[in-house]
Protein backbone atom coordinates (compact mmCIF):
# COMPACT_ATOMS: atom_id res chain seq x y z
CA UNK A 1 0.00 0.00 0.00
CA UNK A 2 0.71 3.35 -0.42
CA UNK A 3 3.06 5.16 2.62
CA UNK A 4 0.71 8.03 2.88
CA UNK A 5 -2.50 5.15 2.95
CA UNK A 6 -0.59 3.44 5.80
CA UNK A 7 0.05 6.67 7.85
CA UNK A 8 -3.41 8.04 7.44
CA UNK A 9 -4.96 4.16 8.56
CA UNK A 10 -2.27 4.53 11.43
CA UNK A 11 -3.66 8.32 12.10
CA UNK A 12 -7.23 7.56 12.18
CA UNK A 13 -7.67 3.64 13.08
CA UNK A 14 -11.29 3.45 13.88
CA UNK A 15 -12.88 5.08 11.03
CA UNK A 16 -15.93 2.70 9.86
CA UNK A 17 -16.14 0.38 6.63
CA UNK A 18 -17.95 0.76 4.03
CA UNK A 19 -19.43 -1.88 1.95
CA UNK A 20 -22.22 -1.11 -1.47
CA UNK A 21 -19.73 1.30 -3.35
CA UNK A 22 -17.57 -0.66 -5.20
CA UNK A 23 -17.57 -3.70 -7.29
CA UNK A 24 -14.52 -5.26 -9.35
CA UNK A 25 -16.29 -6.87 -12.81
CA UNK A 26 -15.12 -10.46 -14.56
CA UNK A 27 -12.83 -8.17 -17.05
CA UNK A 28 -10.74 -6.48 -13.83
CA UNK A 29 -13.05 -2.99 -13.96
CA UNK A 30 -13.35 -1.39 -10.53
CA UNK A 31 -17.22 -0.16 -10.84
CA UNK A 32 -18.48 2.95 -8.87
CA UNK A 33 -22.17 2.52 -7.14
CA UNK A 34 -22.83 5.95 -6.59
CA UNK A 35 -26.42 5.11 -4.32
CA UNK A 36 -24.43 2.37 -2.61
CA UNK A 37 -26.03 -0.51 -4.02
CA UNK A 38 -23.80 -2.63 -5.37
CA UNK A 39 -25.47 -5.69 -3.09
CA UNK A 40 -28.30 -5.94 -5.23
CA UNK A 41 -25.96 -7.08 -8.30
CA UNK A 42 -26.57 -3.12 -10.56
CA UNK A 43 -23.91 -2.57 -12.35
CA UNK A 44 -22.40 0.77 -11.43
CA UNK A 45 -20.26 3.23 -13.35
CA UNK A 46 -16.74 1.97 -14.79
CA UNK A 47 -14.08 4.26 -13.54
CA UNK A 48 -11.26 5.49 -15.81
CA UNK A 49 -9.63 7.72 -15.14
CA UNK A 50 -6.02 6.39 -14.83
CA UNK A 51 -4.54 8.02 -11.61
CA UNK A 52 -7.43 7.05 -9.40
CA UNK A 53 -6.79 3.46 -10.83
CA UNK A 54 -3.38 2.78 -10.62
CA UNK A 55 -4.31 4.55 -6.60
CA UNK A 56 -6.90 1.84 -6.34
CA UNK A 57 -4.50 -0.96 -7.72
CA UNK A 58 -1.66 0.06 -5.34
CA UNK A 59 -4.11 0.01 -2.38
CA UNK A 60 -5.90 -3.36 -3.04
CA UNK A 61 -6.27 -5.86 -0.55
CA UNK A 62 -7.69 -8.54 1.49
CA UNK A 63 -8.47 -8.99 5.28
CA UNK A 64 -8.09 -12.68 7.07
CA UNK A 65 -11.92 -13.47 6.32
CA UNK A 66 -11.36 -13.18 2.17
CA UNK A 67 -12.94 -9.33 1.92
CA UNK A 68 -11.40 -7.72 -0.70
CA UNK A 69 -11.19 -4.28 -0.38
CA UNK A 70 -9.27 -0.59 -1.64
CA UNK A 71 -7.91 1.19 1.35
CA UNK A 72 -9.37 4.82 0.74
CA UNK A 73 -7.17 6.71 2.60
CA UNK A 74 -7.79 5.83 6.39
CA UNK A 75 -11.56 4.38 5.16
CA UNK A 76 -12.01 0.39 3.94
CA UNK A 77 -14.23 0.33 0.88
CA UNK A 78 -15.16 -3.33 0.15
CA UNK A 79 -15.53 -4.71 -2.81
CA UNK A 80 -18.09 -6.97 -4.43
CA UNK A 81 -16.12 -9.61 -6.44
CA UNK A 82 -18.44 -11.09 -10.30
CA UNK A 83 -15.63 -13.45 -10.88
CA UNK A 84 -12.74 -13.33 -8.29
CA UNK A 85 -10.31 -10.60 -6.45
CA UNK A 86 -8.10 -10.57 -8.91
CA UNK A 87 -8.46 -11.80 -12.88
CA UNK A 88 -6.01 -12.72 -14.87
CA UNK A 89 -4.52 -11.72 -18.25
CA UNK A 90 -1.97 -13.18 -20.59
CA UNK A 91 1.26 -11.09 -20.05
CA UNK A 92 2.71 -9.23 -23.00
CA UNK A 93 5.57 -11.79 -23.41
CA UNK A 94 2.78 -14.78 -23.37
CA UNK A 95 4.60 -16.88 -21.18
CA UNK A 96 2.99 -15.68 -17.93
CA UNK A 97 0.00 -14.59 -15.81
CA UNK A 98 -0.45 -10.59 -14.56
CA UNK A 99 -3.55 -9.89 -12.31
CA UNK A 100 -5.66 -6.67 -13.61
CA UNK A 101 -3.87 -4.68 -10.88
CA UNK A 102 -0.64 -4.93 -12.92
CA UNK A 103 0.83 -7.59 -10.42
CA UNK A 104 3.22 -10.43 -12.33
CA UNK A 105 1.57 -13.85 -10.71
CA UNK A 106 4.53 -15.75 -10.19
CA UNK A 107 2.79 -19.26 -8.91
CA UNK A 108 -0.36 -21.07 -9.15
CA UNK A 109 -1.10 -23.54 -6.32
CA UNK A 110 -3.97 -25.16 -7.85
CA UNK A 111 -6.60 -24.60 -11.22
CA UNK A 112 -10.71 -24.64 -10.93
CA UNK A 113 -12.93 -24.73 -13.81
CA UNK A 114 -16.32 -24.10 -13.66
CA UNK A 115 -19.55 -25.13 -15.08
CA UNK A 116 -19.98 -21.70 -16.98
CA UNK A 117 -16.45 -22.98 -18.72
CA UNK A 118 -14.71 -19.85 -16.49
CA UNK A 119 -11.61 -20.88 -15.48
CA UNK A 120 -9.36 -20.23 -12.46
CA UNK A 121 -6.12 -20.07 -10.28
CA UNK A 122 -5.21 -19.71 -7.03
CA UNK A 123 -2.01 -17.65 -7.16
CA UNK A 124 1.06 -16.38 -5.06
CA UNK A 125 -1.22 -13.06 -4.57
CA UNK A 126 -4.53 -14.26 -4.49
CA UNK A 127 -7.69 -15.84 -6.10
CA UNK A 128 -7.93 -14.72 -9.61
CA UNK A 129 -10.01 -15.38 -12.73
CA UNK A 130 -8.64 -15.74 -16.28
CA UNK A 131 -10.31 -13.29 -17.98
CA UNK A 132 -12.59 -14.13 -21.12
CA UNK A 133 -11.21 -12.55 -23.94
CA UNK A 134 -7.94 -14.33 -22.75
CA UNK A 135 -9.32 -17.81 -21.71
CA UNK A 136 -8.65 -19.93 -25.23
CA UNK A 137 -4.53 -18.74 -24.66
CA UNK A 138 -4.66 -20.05 -21.23
CA UNK A 139 -6.71 -23.24 -22.20
CA UNK A 140 -4.16 -24.02 -25.11
CA UNK A 141 -1.41 -23.56 -22.61
CA UNK A 142 -2.03 -25.92 -20.00
CA UNK A 143 -0.92 -29.17 -20.87
CA UNK A 144 -0.63 -32.69 -18.81
CA UNK A 145 2.24 -33.38 -17.27
CA UNK A 146 3.88 -35.57 -20.31
CA UNK A 147 3.33 -32.30 -22.00
CA UNK A 148 0.55 -33.35 -23.81
CA UNK A 149 -2.26 -30.97 -24.44
CA UNK A 150 -4.70 -31.15 -21.66
CA UNK A 151 -7.60 -29.20 -23.73
CA UNK A 152 -10.03 -32.39 -24.62
CA UNK A 153 -9.38 -33.93 -20.83
CA UNK A 154 -10.10 -30.69 -19.47
CA UNK A 155 -13.84 -30.29 -21.80
CA UNK A 156 -15.02 -34.08 -20.48
CA UNK A 157 -14.39 -33.24 -16.91
CA UNK A 158 -17.36 -33.41 -14.84
CA UNK A 159 -18.14 -31.86 -11.58
CA UNK A 160 -15.72 -33.06 -8.69
CA UNK A 161 -13.30 -34.53 -11.16
CA UNK A 162 -9.56 -33.41 -11.16
CA UNK A 163 -6.70 -33.32 -13.38
CA UNK A 164 -2.97 -32.56 -13.15
CA UNK A 165 -2.38 -29.96 -15.71
CA UNK A 166 0.83 -27.68 -15.68
CA UNK A 167 1.41 -24.37 -17.09
CA UNK A 168 3.51 -21.27 -16.55
CA UNK A 169 5.98 -23.13 -14.71
CA UNK A 170 3.47 -24.81 -12.14
CA UNK A 171 2.33 -28.20 -12.18
CA UNK A 172 -0.90 -28.39 -10.00
CA UNK A 173 -4.33 -30.03 -9.53
CA UNK A 174 -7.52 -28.31 -12.01
CA UNK A 175 -10.64 -29.15 -10.30
CA UNK A 176 -14.46 -29.18 -12.10
CA UNK A 177 -16.53 -27.40 -9.83
CA UNK A 178 -20.01 -25.66 -9.69
CA UNK A 179 -19.56 -21.80 -10.11
CA UNK A 180 -21.44 -21.20 -6.92
CA UNK A 181 -18.77 -23.44 -5.12
CA UNK A 182 -15.75 -21.13 -6.29
CA UNK A 183 -15.63 -18.38 -3.89
CA UNK A 184 -15.47 -20.99 -1.06
CA UNK A 185 -12.67 -23.35 -2.24
CA UNK A 186 -11.19 -20.09 -3.10
CA UNK A 187 -11.30 -18.38 0.62
CA UNK A 188 -12.75 -15.31 -1.06
CA UNK A 189 -15.94 -13.68 0.00
CA UNK A 190 -17.40 -12.34 -3.35
CA UNK A 191 -20.44 -10.18 -1.39
CA UNK A 192 -18.91 -8.96 1.58
CA UNK A 193 -21.29 -8.50 4.76
CA UNK A 194 -22.90 -5.57 5.07
CA UNK A 195 -23.98 -5.53 1.39
CA UNK A 196 -27.63 -6.87 0.89
CA UNK A 197 -28.31 -9.99 -0.46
Amino acid sequence: MDPQVLDAVARWPNVPAVHGWLSLDGRGRFRLHPQGDAGNHTAGESISNPQILGFMARNYAHDDAGRWYFQNGPQRVYVRVDGAPLILRGADEGDALVAHTGAAIARIDAWWLDDAGALYAATDIGPGMVEDRDLPAVLEALTLPDGSPALDRIAALKTGDHLAVSAFGSTTQLTALPRGDIPQAMGFVALPAGDSA
